[in-house]
């Protein structure tokens, strides 16, 4: 037999021999541990999709359906942040420019336009702290419509914009006599996937939301309502009350029109200051108001009005605006901390976002354009992308499915890159932060010994007044009691639940099974 025959044969061989490996390594304690908790009574009508490996080498420690596709909620997110990851490196800095159309004479009058360009920075300098880092929270606040435990961040979401304005002040531009424009031409708009802010455009501020925070009083009292950021443009009627200890808290906004937001319901006495958000209707506009606001602080006049919108029309041909002279220039954290921000809470419209980022890298503008870019990236780093399918980058997408062995693929793909501890550290840590923080008790012995990407996707039962969990998942790597290094996804799709709350405790089931892998392995 010829070398080409013979190696042909093997591979045959090694083919059919695999599957009977793998069957025999899940036979055993470990397997009878996981079908104790995949068989539970909650699972009679759920399917579950499971594939743990050894990191390094690949040898299957257990599997169930690996190769069937199950909907994968936001574990969609490890797939989208390699690509940008790989696109622009963990240490790429946004830079977002202000430049000027126009001369400035003696007298530090500008005759003509600011322009503000947005360049890609997903927070611009609103929640960097002080050690430069992108603060989160484990419960971010644009989750916080659907839930009572969303927290806003401490540093100012106008910090980026004030920085600016500063700097603005500081180039000896006293007074604009023209317009203040936001240049947000990088890419085209699109609609993002998952809960929180929908609408995707290339200008972000304070992810594009008015946060409320509702704070109770006494019984019978008013509660008091804060919002920011403040702003003119911004009318609000707020009044929440304040009900006996153990009530039921209920706190909605709604439009009234256009600038105009009204703010009801109730809270009981001693609950958690509760945030609610509104999501502003045009991005460009909402920038521009808060930045001539920015502006006056630091002592610059502007005569246009930050009532009015922003004129995409009025803006310079593109690419012109990076021939005008510049006045200031805001510089972001490294983009691993965008991907920190994205993996630690889940942040859809971030995530939703980064297919269209890493399409304005490339030259190219549309959401279709930088999904096709992160096929080829997949298909770079070894994924089996005829498997699966994405709709969009943060999960939710009715066209997003994926396997167990696909996922496992994309982590041991990033696992062998020279930087793959910094994308590692960026996911939530099992028991300790993000959306893993509350998945394990404390005493946990797997606690801190997982780094992982959760993924929650439910839809309202109407006919029956249940939840229909359509996946809970989680995939990343384990460092196990034996120190051994592994990569592993689970999914569990379609579970019947009586309400939304209990899609914790789903999140806990996936916990107790990282608790039995790690013990076992």
């Amino acid at each position: 037999m010829n070398r080409k025959k013979l190696h042909a044969s093997l591979v045959v061989l090694v083919m059919t021999l695999t599957p009977l490996l793998s069957a025999a390594r899940a036979d055993g304690p470990l397997s009878d541990r996981i079908a104790a908790v995949t068989d539970g009574v909650n699972y009679k009508h759920a399917h579950w999709g499971i594939l743990v490996v050894d990191l390094k080498s690949g040898e299957t420690i257990y599997e169930l359906n690996a190769d069937k596709l199950f909907v994968p909620a936001s574990t969609t997110k490890l797939f989208s942040t390699s690509a940008a990851w790989d696109a622009f490196g963990p240490d790429h800095r946004f830079e977002t420019p202000v430049v000027r159309r126009g001369d400035v004479d003696a007298a530090g009058l500008l005759h003509g336009d600011l322009i503000l360009v947005a360049s890609g920075d997903l927070t611009i300098g609103g929640r960097t702290n002080a050690d430069g880092q992108i603060a989160f929270k484990d419960s971010d606040h644009t989750y916080a419509n659907g839930n009572e435990t969303a927290e806003v961040t401490e540093p100012d979401p106008l910090a980026g914009l004030n920085d600016l304005a500063r700097q603005v002040a500081a180039a000896g531009v006293k007074r604009v006599s023209g317009n203040v424009l936001i240049d947000d031409r990088l890419f085209e708009t699109a609609e993002g996937t998952g809960s929180g802010p929908s609408r995707l455009t290339p200008i972000v501020v304070n992810d594009n939301v008015i946060d409320f925070v509702v704070t109770p009083g006494a019984a019978d009292e008013a509660a008091s309502v804060r919002w920011r950021p403040e702003t003119a443009t911004i009318r609000v009627d707020a009044r929440v009350d304040t009900i006996e200890r153990g009530g039921s808290t209920r706190v909605n906004v709604t439009s009234a029109g256009s600038g105009r937001l009204i703010v009801r319901g109730q809270i009981a006495a001693g609950h958690k200051p509760l945030v609610r958000v509104h999501e502003v209707e045009n991005a460009a506009s909402f920038a521009r108001s808060l930045f001539i606001e920015a502006l006056e602080r630091a002592g610059v006049v502007v005569d246009a009005s930050p009532l009015g919108v922003n004129r995409s029309e009025s803006l310079p041909a593109p690419g012109e605006c990076a021939s005008l002279p510049r006045v200031a220039l805001l510089t972001s954290p490294p983009f691993s901390e965008s991907i920190k921000l994205i993996l630690k809470v889940s942040h859809n419209l971030h995530a939703s976002t980064l297919p269209l980022l890493v399409a304005s890298k490339n030259g190219k503008r549309t959401l279709g354009e930088g999904l096709r870019l992160q096929h080829d990236f997949l298909a770079r780093a070894g994924v089996d992308v005829d498997t699966i399918s994405f709709g969009g980058g943060a999960g939710g997408s009715r066209a997003d499915y994926t396997t167990p062995r696909a996922t496992v693929q994309l982590l041991r793909y990033m696992a062998a890159r020279s930087d793959f501890d910094r994308y590692e550290a960026a996911l939530p840590v099992l028991g300790v932060d993000g959306t893993l923080a509350s998945s394990v008790p404390a005493d946990s012995p797997a606690r801190g010994h997982v780094h992982a990407k959760t993924g929650t996707l439910y839809w309202d039962n109407v006919m029956n007044d249940r939840v229909l969990l359509t996946s809970k998942a989680l995939a990343g790597t384990m460092t196990t009691a034996a120190g051994r290094r592994l990569a592993l996804a689970m999914f569990v799709n379609n579970t019947h639940l009586d309400k939304t709350s209990e899609t914790i405790r789903e999140g806990k089931t996936l916990g107790r099974l990282c608790e039995v892998i790690y013990e076992a392995e």
